[in-house]
């Protein structure tokens, strides 16, 4: 699995355009002269417009992490900027982030960052006030330490540097002085605002310029399940079995099958998804179950074929299995990481939620939000229906909520894969 993680950043290469081509599109976020557009969140770090540039200064022995954030938020977009450390520390750049109350009339700042140091870990993604450092993982992306040295080996100490951000749906990428670094698919936040930090510490001081953003059109997810004026009902997509399943007043889907019946009761999609982010939340109370994704309609008990995203109860939820067809041999588990779902994964009477990430034949799984499973696998099928399944020939009883959607059109996939 690392293998094919590393092969996928060593093969993806950066497209250099001419600079009125590379550039079109982009605009200021700095106009050079104040911070119209800005506000300062979270700790007691100073920031001012020096030489075209904003300087951000720590302060010494106070609390909390500081940023300057842009008032307006931004979604799909690649965000250029220069940054340089005029006094070594610790920075990073926000994105799609947020804030919440922190204490009198301060805010604390959470979302994704492109962390900015004095080594190899810049440009690599760390999840502030969220996820960093939980379950021993300090950053959201696995970068091979090779591709992190070779950027790295671009940066010039006391000088100017440019960082790149690319975030298309649940995509993110990151560049370092043109060589690429992180490229992770995340499904938490679409959208939010940007922010440059100066960390809590000893010293630090920060400069960044030549801020520039490039806007994408917005991307949303989509339900499958619908509240409707007699309650809650399926869209675009068909029950098998519809004695199986039953929606609460709260929108939860019941679906109750037991062992007399050797068919697999689905929640099967209308149409085919190639390119998408798919996730649903789910309690298992007995027996097996999954999220179908690029799957066929066959003619077997189990009725579809392709990959399941594993609900099964156990360390083996989120894992990544292949089901035969009726003409066709399943390649069984594909993917699996046992030691660290069994971390990230709740007990079965608390909701569990699992998310498929598809493009090309990359695949990526997340269990609670934590990323599981990361392949490339050229042998993945490239299109199919989404299902949820109440396993044939066992007792089951699932309780799913919120199965919802988001589509990656053929424009978002070619800037994902540049």
């Amino acid at each position: 699995m690392k293998q094919n993680i590393a092969a996928l950043f060593l093969t993806t290469m950066f497209f250099v355009m001419p600079l009125s081509a590379a550039e079109e599109g982009f605009v200021s976020l700095f106009n050079g002269n104040n911070l119209d557009g800005w506000k300062v969140k979270g700790g007691y770090a100073t920031y001012k417009v020096e030489d075209g540039a904003i300087v951000g200064t720590c302060t010494p022995a106070t609390p909390g992490n500081t940023f300057l954030c842009t008032v307006k938020e931004y979604g799909n977009f690649i965000l250029k900027m220069e940054y340089k450390f005029i006094v070594n520390g610790n920075s990073g750049v926000q994105i799609r982030s947020h804030s919440k109350p922190w204490k009198e009339d301060r805010e604390s700042v959470f979302g994704y960052q492109c962390e900015l140091a004095t080594s190899d870990a810049t440009c690599q993604i760390y999840d502030e006030g969220r996820r960093g450092f939980k379950h021993k993982k300090v950053f959201l992306d696995s970068t091979p330490a090779d591709v992190r040295k070779k950027a790295f080996s671009t940066y010039k100490a006391g000088d100017w540097n440019e960082i790149e951000i690319q975030c298309i749906g649940p995509s993110i990428r990151t560049w370092l002085n043109g060589q690429p670094v992180a490229n992770i698919f995340d499904s938490v936040d679409l959208c939010g605002f940007i922010g440059l930090q100066i960390h809590a510490g000893k010293a630090g001081t920060v400069a960044w310029r030549n801020i520039r953003i490039k806007e994408f059109p917005a991307c949303e997810w989509k339900s499958f399940f619908v509240k409707a004026d007699k309650g809650w009902k399926l869209v675009d997509a068909r029950f098998v079995i519809p004695e199986s399943w039953s929606f609460d007043d709260d929108g939860v889907l019941h679906g109750v099958h037991t062992k007399t019946e050797k068919r697999d009761g689905l929640v099967v999609s209308d149409k085919n998804y190639s390119d998408f982010a798919a996730r649903v939340s789910y309690k298992l109370s007995g027996g097996n179950s999954a999220l179908y994704f690029r799957a066929e309609e066959v003619n077997t008990p189990w009725l579809l074929k392709g990959f399941q995203n594993e609900i099964a109860g156990s360390n083996r939820d989120s894992a990544l299995w292949h089901t035969a067809g009726d003409k066709t041999k399943g390649r069984g588990w594909v993917a699996t990481n046992d030691e660290y779902i069994a971390k990230v994964r709740l007990t079965n009477d608390q909701w569990n939620t699992t998310c498929t990430m598809a493009v090309g034949d990359r695949i990526v799984e997340a269990l609670n939000t934590f990323e599981t499973i990361d392949i490339v696998d050229p042998l993945c099928e490239k299109s199919g229906k989404f299902g949820l399944q109440l396993h044939g020939g066992a007792d089951v009883k699932m309780q799913f909520k919120d199965f919802e959607y988001l589509e990656i059109t053929p424009e978002m996939r070619k800037l994902i894969e540049r």
